[in-house]
């Protein structure tokens, strides 16, 4: 039996696909590319020592889906598929629909046809909006996101959520993700985002690394340690992990279980800087700019119930996001260059 892995060869994908290999587990990626490369996975194949089946193809494809199902003896699937730029959401929220709501759709579609039942979804501390308390629970309200992005996880949770109710059969886990960072501790797979990076930490090792000129920090004037906005960051490899406990749980438990998947700690951007500095023994030039439209203040997660249903809890601290992340960068500058 095989785990499928849609968007496998994608940031936090490909750290999964490892996770997943090196416990011993046959897997299947599938993936469009759009915002990835086939590169990943042939250095996911060298560090497991072992080969992964890949199909290329696009979740909204029933047809192509439907093959992956008739050719592979697969048991569950793993979500990773969709877009994923938050501001890129706003501009094209169509887009992003289409992607991440008709997506998941289809997928289920597929998936109740070859009679597979068992899904972990990639979703979003954005479905929170700009939360009331902190650290935020999964009991914490949801539905005041500020961004297309964050609706279309919210309306994909909620799909979800339908479908469980009316088919005792279904599996889910949702993983409400907060600000993934770091890389494999060999450098030699990581996060390569296309184009300019959205998000805090590419963009620091990419102007530590000479590819930009400085960051620039969207606003010093919140109502937090320093003026800057705090997020929880986790590294990527214990993201990754989260995902084999999920599955480990649903072999057991149907009906939706969700779960945050952080820290627990939050960090400034300015805090951040300074850590990657020191990791890294480079400066990083920034200078202080406006804030964002849908930007918050602050937000970072209480992981306890992860911790209670599925034994987990992130391992790896700042210093280790630090050093990956510059040991994944400096080794590759240009990422995967494929």
């Amino acid at each position: 039996m095989a785990i499928l892995v849609t968007g496998g060869a994608g940031y936090i994908g490909s750290h999964t696909v490892l996770e997943l290999l090196n416990q011993g587990s046959e897997v299947v990626v599938f993936d469009n590319l759009s915002n990835a490369s086939r590169e990943s996975l042939r250095r996911v194949e060298v560090l497991a020592d072992k080969p992964v089946t890949f199909v290329k193809g696009d979740v909204c494809d029933k047809g192509a889906l439907d093959s992956v199902f008739k050719n592979h003896d697969i048991d569950s699937v793993v979500h990773f598929a969709g877009l994923k730029a938050v501001g890129e959401s706003v501009a094209k929220p169509t887009l992003y629909y289409q992607n991440n709501v008709q997506g998941s759709l289809t997928l289920i579609s597929a998936m109740r046809d070859a009679g597979v039942f068992s899904l972990v979804f990639s979703s979003s501390a954005t479905v929170y909006g700009d939360p009331e308390t902190l650290p935020i629970k999964e009991s914490a309200p949801v539905g005041g996101t500020t961004n297309p992005y964050g609706t279309s996880k919210l309306m994909v949770e909620q799909i979800m959520q339908d479908v469980a109710q009316s088919d005792e059969r279904w599996r889910f886990a949702i993983l409400r993700y907060f600000n993934p960072v770091g890389a494999h501790h060999s450098g030699q797979i990581g996060e390569d985002p296309n184009g300019i990076p959205n998000n805090l930490l590419p963009y620091i090792s990419q102007v530590a690394v000479g590819k930009l000129k400085q960051l620039a920090v969207f606003g010093d004037d919140y109502n937090t340690k320093d003026g800057t906005g705090v997020r929880d960051y986790i590294h990527v490899v214990d993201l990754a992990i989260g995902h084999l406990k999920a599955l480990d749980w649903l072999s057991l438990h149907s009906g939706v279980h969700i779960y945050n998947l952080g820290t627990g700690n939050g960090y400034s951007v300015l805090e951040m800087v300074k850590a990657f500095e020191q990791a890294a023994d480079k400066a990083v030039p920034y200078e202080i700019a406006p804030r964002r439209d849908g930007d918050i203040a602050a937000c970072y997660a209480s992981a306890q119930k992860a911790a209670d249903d599925l034994g987990w809890h992130a391992q790896r601290g700042i210093e280790q996001m630090m050093q990956d992340t510059w040991r994944w960068q400096s080794k590759n500058p240009d990422g995967y260059q494929d």
